[in-house]
């Protein structure tokens, strides 16, 4: 273990970090904190979307309640979870509850997004010139672009990179705004990459089945070398912010920092795989239902491509037409 009397204590961080008690199932719930940036954006999101609900429904159209389930109550709930719970008052203590924080922001909060199906919801709701501005940015050059998906994979392996072997992650923890940022880019970033993938909106960037697997696929050796290089990093994320922890009133419990450092690169391998998978399981799932109606619309086609043949053989012989409408 390091000696931790040589790093010098951090004001800011004993200040982000005050004399919290040992992290446990318990703390997750006790020790909630009020994140004005957040909390606001989460209301004002939710609230929107379930206004597009309302509007629907006044109209007596309908809306499938898993979507609102999945964007309110998963999608937005994760966030304010992430953002707002015990996982937000230990993230600046400890890397590994942190990295539960960076997964639940980078992929579980994209993904229940998607599926509530938004910018559908915005289409079939908005007034006219709204609607319309909407449909320009869906089409333009830059969403284009932005949702293109090798560059979406590019932008979703590199970023971890740059967050954790960068100065960006130790200014994260001495700057609540550019940890607020962080947050926020975890979530934009995920949604880019995996918003396309999941294929519910129509949104720019929808590829094939096939295509959309392999993307996935792709993340896999992605989690897994990110995780394993943080586990064998010898050199302390975060500079001295996390020993410098131990000098205060929280040393008696805290974990060393590098154990601490492997465990949330283990994480990051495990929960990313796992997820992933579960991810390419949907997929999967999505796409055989896509297979079987389309080959249900096949076999109407080809029905009423067959009855007018008949009805056609028929009336050059002159007998009776049969359409097949009595089958």
């Amino acid at each position: 273990m390091q000696d931790l009397r040589l790093f010098p204590v951090s004001p800011l961080a004993l200040d982000s970090s005050t004399n919290l008690p040992p992290f446990g199932f318990d703390t997750f719930f006790t020790q909630w904190s009020w994140a004005p940036f957040t909390t606001i954006l989460t209301v004002w999101i939710a609230g929107v979307y379930l206004w597009g609900v309302a509007t629907l429904r006044r109209r007596g159209d309908r809306w499938p309640v898993g979507r609102t389930i999945a964007f309110v109550g998963a999608g937005m709930g994760f966030f304010y979870l992430a953002t707002g719970s015990g996982l937000a008052a230990y993230d600046e203590t400890l890397l590994s509850v942190h990295m539960v924080q960076h997964m639940v922001l980078s992929m579980l909060v994209p993904l229940a997004l998607a599926l509530g199906a938004p910018v559908t919801l915005a289409l079939r709701t908005l007034p006219r010139r709204p609607r319309a501005w909407l449909l320009a940015v869906l089409h333009s050059r830059v969403a284009k672009v932005l949702s293109f998906p090798p560059l979406t994979l590019v932008l979703y392996i590199v970023s971890p990179w740059a967050l954790y072997f960068s100065g960006w992650y130790e200014a994260s923890l001495s700057s609540t705004y550019v940890h607020e940022m962080m947050h926020v880019h975890l979530v934009l970033v995920g949604t880019l990459f995996f918003w396309p993938l999941m294929g519910v909106d129509p949104v720019p960037g929808r590829v094939g089945y096939p295509f959309r697997m392999l993307l996935i696929l792709l993340t896999l050796p992605f989690h897994a070398f990110l995780g394993i290089t943080i586990m064998d990093q010898e050199e302390l994320l975060g500079g001295d912010h996390y020993p410098s922890l131990h000098t205060g009133p929280m040393g008696a419990w805290l974990p060393d920092p590098l154990d601490d450092q492997h465990l949330a690169g283990g994480i990051l391998w495990g929960s990313g795989d796992l997820i992933a998978l579960a991810f390419f399981a949907v997929l999967f799932v999505q796409w055989v239902r896509s297979s079987m109606k389309e080959a249900v619309r096949e076999d109407r086609r080809l029905d009423r491509l067959e009855a007018r043949e008949r009805a056609a053989a028929a009336g050059a012989a002159g007998g009776p037409v049969d359409t097949g409408t009595e089958r």
